[in-house]
């Protein structure tokens, strides 16, 4: 509808150019709003305003002109000029309700754009490190970035969505010593397991796998293994047994305990995702970024340009001419690349590949690493805002009213997939979306896991469900449902249907805004909305028992409405039941 009333009130002033009112240049976009008092009409402009001082007329004024130069146009019952200017729009009777036939006939299509307006763009979320499952805080990355990718999607983007996988560096190597030691104990080694190293049972499991396969190959003395490992300071003593594991192992056999984790925790995340609803369209190595000489590639790259420098026998990359708050080291002086490196050549990577936009969604904790990442993008000559990060805040987990514990590296968290197993997937992931990713998050297990209208998944739920069952019971009972394609809608003039039927029309604007503002959890609010509305209208109006042609229209309504809520709930990843 809003696009019909700009298309209307576009002939009014290309008139009023003709007429000599406004000058030719004076071109500006009809934008209407809807009005949040019915009193007020249906869609509000401000277009007088905005065009009055131009062309010299009082704003009131140049509404009435507007006005009077409107096409004819049944879909407008009458117009209004209020207060300073603005004008309201009053939509017919019969406009409101052709939106249910546009809904049927588009189905799943509704409120989406087929045409790729978009640009091409690669969001990057969760890509937790692979040394353990994952846990409830990443169970929120995962909905709003797999949520935020189908929307996108839905408004004409090219969208690929991606998994950085943390394949190197010295969280992998802790891990890699945490298996080796476990499986020493396995072999009947008496170790001295470091409290910081990583805790879970699934270490065991990891090195029992290690120890099945290759029995003792892997076996050294528990005193070879420990022998003056004893600095004071915990994370020092980690490193000496790391570099022990290196020596004792040797390259390969150490590659190959690291490579068994490394497989199993991968393979583990992506299941623990797919059965989330989420699937990635690539899962990309970090270590192919140093043995594929990215990494070096984009060093150089830097250094060519004037923004690397040496110091302490390090390399630096001077970010503060781009705004960070220091410069920062890129190459270590045992000639390691940093973490920060890799991130560059990572990025540099996807925009190689020819995206325009890269989304990367991370946690809250990482808002200072923003600076640098954008400064090293606009070092290597691109433009920072093709950069868009997005934070997402940690979900604290409540059960009973107490707060639920979280440690990954001392093994005390929930799963994702227990987080799943007890209150389902769909309803994890719909409690995720409800809230703005860059708000804190309680999640109420107990609320989620109830059938009561307080849980708002099964809210939205039981309202397709009770569509669904509608038609079952049509059917069963041989009750004639009428030809709903030819139905005569002008009979939908009751208040709760005209509610209905009016948020069934602002779907198509709520899909194109949540995209535009990254926010699924407008998609949320709105299914709420719809369901509520629904749900009135149900407990007040009969539908099979109506006579034939308003229960035809009434059917068709809330048919149109079933499809709306399927198609809401896709967009955030959740399912859409016949029954409950």
């Amino acid at each position: 509808m809003k696009q019909q009333l700009q298309s209307l009130f576009a002939a009014s002033l290309d008139q009023l150019r003709r007429d000599g009112v406004l000058a030719p240049e004076q071109l500006l976009e009809v934008r209407f709003d809807r009005t949040r008092q019915k009193q007020h009409g249906d869609f509000a402009t401000n277009i007088a305003l905005s065009l009055a001082k131009a062309c010299g007329r009082a704003p009131r004024e140049l509404a009435q002109l507007i006005v009077d130069a409107l096409p004819a146009a049944p879909e407008i019952a009458k117009v209004e000029i209020a207060g300073p200017g603005f004008i309201n729009v009053f939509l017919a009777a019969d406009s409101r309700v052709h939106v249910i036939a546009a809904i049927r006939d588009a189905g799943a299509g509704y409120g989406r754009r087929t045409a790729a307006a978009g640009s091409r763009v690669i969001i990057e979320f969760v890509s937790a490190n692979p040394t353990g499952p994952l846990h409830v805080g990443h169970g929120r990355g995962a909905a709003y970035g797999d949520s935020l990718a189908r929307l996108l999607a839905a408004t004409g983007c090219d969208v690929s969505t991606e998994y950085y996988v943390n394949d190197a560096g010295r969280q992998m190597d802790i891990l890699a010593v945490s298996v080796w030691l476990r499986y020493l104990e396995l072999c009947g080694e008496q170790v001295v397991f470091p409290d910081n190293a990583y805790q879970g049972d699934y270490i065991f499991d990891i090195a029992a796998t290690i120890h099945r396969e290759g029995g003792e190959s892997y076996r050294h003395p528990a005193e070879t293994v420990m022998d003056g490992i004893d600095a004071e300071d915990l994370e020092s003593r980690l490193d000496a047994l790391i570099q022990r594991a290196h020596k004792l192992l040797g390259p390969q056999r150490y590659q190959y305990v690291l490579g068994v984790g490394l497989d199993a925790l991968t393979a583990d995340i992506r299941g623990d995702l797919e059965q989330f609803n989420v699937a990635y369209d690539r899962w990309f190595s970090e270590r192919s970024l140093v043995t594929d000489h990215h990494v070096d590639a984009a060093i150089q790259r830097l250094a060519k340009s004037g923004h690397v420098f040496e110091r302490d026998g390090a390399l630096w990359f001077r970010s503060t001419a781009f705004g960070d708050e220091k410069d920062r080291v890129v190459v270590r002086e045992n000639g390691a690349p940093t973490y920060f490196a890799s991130d560059i050549a990572y990025h540099l990577n996807k925009l190689e590949r020819g995206y325009d936009r890269l989304i990367d969604v991370w946690g809250a904790d990482h808002h200072g690493y923003m600076p640098r990442m954008k400064a090293a993008l606009q070092a290597l000559g691109y433009e920072p805002d093709r950069l868009v990060v997005l934070l997402v805040q940690f979900a604290a987990l409540y059960r009973g009213g107490q707060k639920v514990s979280m440690s990954t590296r001392s093994g005390e968290f929930v799963t994702l997939r227990e987080l799943r197993h007890e209150v389902g997937a769909d309803a994890a992931r719909f409690f995720y979306v409800q809230r703005k990713s860059e708000q804190h998050m309680d999640f109420d297990l107990d609320l989620a896991k109830s059938q009561s209208n307080e849980n708002p998944v099964y809210y939205v739920q039981y309202a397709h469900a009770r569509i669904c069952s509608v038609f079952r019971q049509a059917a069963e009972k041989d009750i004639d449902t009428g030809d709903l394609d030819n139905a005569d809608l002008s009979l939908l003039g009751e208040s709760h249907e005209v509610e209905v039927v009016d948020t069934l029309s602002r779907f198509p604007e709520v899909v194109h805004n949540a995209a535009a503002n990254y926010g699924p959890h407008q998609v949320a609010y709105y299914l709420r909305n719809l369901a509520n509305n629904f749900h009135t209208y149900y407990n007040a109006h009969n539908f099979l028992g109506a006579p034939p042609d308003l229960r035809c229209a009434r059917l068709a309504l809330i048919d149109a409405t079933r499809q709306v809520l399927a198609n809401g709930l896709d967009l955030i990843g959740v399912g859409a039941p016949e029954q409950m």
